[in-house]
């Protein structure tokens, strides 16, 4: 049987950088070798795409804090730059190398449809989202509309603009969204710039921080409870695995809690919940999952309050995909291993061709 040539995209400009080294590096070493070859291209911190060798793509590949791209084969597939778009090898150059694409990318221009805009362009099957499904879930605050709309329940909040940051009251906001708030950018990704508030002082610093990573800004109510995570899996018709629960330490589960330190978090897989309760919860993800326009795969955080109400938090298009993240864990609970599930993934991309 003929090898697919899959192609690996990683790295990326946005502040998930290094995580998504981190799930490449997983997935190139668990991808079945009998059906699939992988042709790895990496995206520097500057836009410079190259392809790479699989021995030595990586600096520090254990550390989170070290870990790098090494430098490339010397072969510049694109340049993306303040200089404009360039392509040494073109698209022709990759549908003849590739049958499928698989982008790694987490964050800003990797999750937000930019480059499934891009792979649409040059007529390439890939994995996850396209363009419609992966912008809106990037976006919390329309993400949150859509689905408010749609009679699914999320968190009460406010969302401003840097041109309206002078309209910002907090004495007003604590009056109708409570003493503790979240602050969080509205497109960013694993926690980044996101603050749990209950005084004045933190709050202004939590403004400051989040306008730092986005333009418009998310101020939302604390909801008590636990922190349920569950994973999608399907195009059409797709699955939804057991639900597992984030059991954190610290008062929010953050960038730190979540690649730098495991010893501030940990899941309990599968969560511990009534059967009925876990079909509630397994129903609302896939509702979010189909009305997002969500493709592939997908990580639905939900909160579940402690009577018993469920709230959708956010819906992650890429989320984390090292062998110790939780999308990959939720489905080894459910009877699929990793190796498998990139497998599957592949194929549903190659079904879906976008």
């Amino acid at each position: 049987m003929k090898k697919l040539k899959v192609g690996v995209i990683f790295g990326g400009k946005s502040g998930e950088h290094e995580v998504s080294l981190q799930s490449v590096k997983s997935i190139i070493e668990s991808l079945d070798r009998a059906q699939f070859q992988p042709v790895l291209m990496g995206i520097d911190k500057t836009g410079k795409w190259s392809f790479y060798n699989e021995s030595n793509f990586l600096y520090s590949p254990e550390d989170i804090k070290q870990i790098k791209l090494n430098n490339s084969n010397g072969h510049m597939l694109i340049s993306l730059g303040r200089e404009g778009l360039f392509v040494e090898s073109g698209s022709d150059f990759l549908s003849n190398q590739v049958d499928v694409l698989f982008p790694i990318l987490h964050g800003t221009l990797g999750e937000d449809g930019s480059i499934q805009g891009l792979l649409n362009m040059i007529n390439l099957p890939y994995v996850g989202s396209g363009v419609l499904g992966s912008s809106i879930c990037m976006d919390k605050d329309i993400a949150k509309c859509l689905m408010q709309n749609a009679g699914i329940n999320v968190a009460n909040g406010k969302t401003y603009t840097r041109s309206e940051r002078d309209q910002i009251n907090y004495d007003e906001l604590t009056n109708t969204l409570g003493d503790t708030m979240f602050v969080k950018p509205a497109n960013q990704g694993s926690s980044i710039g996101i603050n749990k508030v209950s005084t004045k002082d933190s709050f202004k610093k939590a403004i400051n921080l989040a306008f730092e990573y986005d333009h418009k800004i998310i101020i939302e109510e604390a909801i008590i409870g636990r922190e349920i995570a569950i994973s999608l899996l399907g195009n059409e018709s797709p699955r939804a695995s057991l639900p597992g629960e984030i059991l954190v330490k610290k008062e929010l589960y953050s960038y730190e809690s979540k690649y730098m330190n495991s010893s501030k978090s940990k899941f309990s897989i599968p969560a511990e919940l009534p059967d009925d309760k876990i079909k509630e919860m397994q129903e609302i993800a896939l509702k979010a999952f189909k009305m997002l326009q969500c493709k592939g795969l997908a990580r639905i955080d939900l909160f579940l309050r402690n009577d018993g109400k469920v709230y959708v938090n956010e819906v992650n298009t890429l989320p984390s995909f090292t062998q110790t993240s939780i999308y990959p864990k939720l489905w080894e609970a459910s009877g699929i291993t990793y190796s498998n599930l990139i497998t599957e993934l592949i194929y549903l991309a190659i079904k879906e061709d976008h």
